[in-house]
């Protein structure tokens, strides 16, 4: 088969099914844990930025918890924020493992031989883009991840925090951990330094099961983490509510790239992404809007 001269089209397909069998029994395994079952990438500095985060948590958690609230003189005061802390802790927690282990938007790996383009009909002189690095048949705004190794739709990034490109299927996942990150970041801040003040006008003996040196440098700690994170998480959260707003993700931003796509009004970029309004939209468990994995144009070159 040889390059055609004509313009690039868009052909509408469904790779799942034009495929076969055997590329989707490669799709389940490339990438993932539990013998297919669970997506997830082994990169060791992914994973140790997972587990550091899920330390961060923790501190923020025995801080708040133990040194704080514990024994805090107003119990209804304690057992309000405990309830509101554990909460959010609980959502960003879910958020941050639904990122984790979702596909965002991989397209099939080595999909682009011969035969498979034969057998999908082509004819000579149709346009194709084709992965050179994954040997997959590249989507139109899809881009290759060398740490995932392969081609991502709508990636925006791959983030080492969450160990995963943020593409198309988890981006609200992703969107919903920096939201309640950052919530308990200003409410640890907020606790924080309202039991610091406690102690300075209060005995220091009674307002705390520790030292008062141990208690300073605990609540020092969990101020400057709360402080960095909910700075970085209200930056990300920002981005990507205005990489959403405008669709347009991050890398596109990035390379300036002219938009060949159609783009979406603002609102239905929003829906496409949370689906319609309902409190779902902050929901980590909630199903995914149902036109994303189905259909898709594409752009090939032969």
């Amino acid at each position: 088969m040889r390059a055609g001269k004509g313009k690039p089209y868009s052909l509408q397909l469904d790779l799942s099914e034009e495929l076969g069998p055997e590329s989707s029994l490669h799709i389940h395994h490339q990438n993932s844990c539990l013998s297919g079952r669970v997506w997830c990438i082994r990169d060791v500095c992914g994973v140790f930025c997972v587990f550091f985060t899920w330390l961060l948590i923790l501190y923020a958690e025995f801080v708040v918890v133990r040194v704080i609230l514990y024994s805090h003189p107003s119990k209804l005061f304690a057992v309000i924020h405990g309830l509101i802390f554990q909460g959010l802790a609980f959502l960003a927690v879910s958020s941050h493992l639904r990122t984790m282990l979702t596909d965002p938007g991989a397209v099939p790996k080595g999909n682009a031989t011969k035969e498979n383009i034969q057998r999908m009909g082509f004819e000579e002189g149709q346009v194709i883009f084709k992965c050179p690095k994954c040997c997959s048949i590249k989507p139109e705004r899809a881009h290759h991840c060398s740490v995932c190794q392969r081609c991502i739709r709508k990636m925006d990034h791959h983030c080492p925090w969450v160990n995963n490109c943020i593409g198309e299927q988890n981006q609200k996942f992703f969107v919903l951990f920096t939201f309640y990150i950052g919530l308990i970041s200003y409410h640890s801040l907020f606790l924080g330094i309202h039991h610091f003040i406690t102690c300075i006008h209060g005995d220091w003996k009674t307002c705390t099961v520790y030292s008062p040196p141990a208690t300073v440098v605990f609540i020092l700690f969990l101020l400057f983490e709360g402080l960095l994170f909910a700075l970085f998480t209200s930056i990300m959260f920002g981005t990507q509510v205005s990489a959403i707003w405008y669709d347009e993700t991050g890398i596109e931003s990035l390379k300036k790239e002219e938009a060949k796509w159609v783009r979406k009004s603002r609102w239905k970029s929003i829906q496409a992404v949370f689906g319609r309004f309902s409190i779902s939209w902050f929901s980590p468990f909630s199903a995914l809007p149902g036109t994303h994995g189905k259909t898709h144009g594409y752009l090939f070159s032969v």
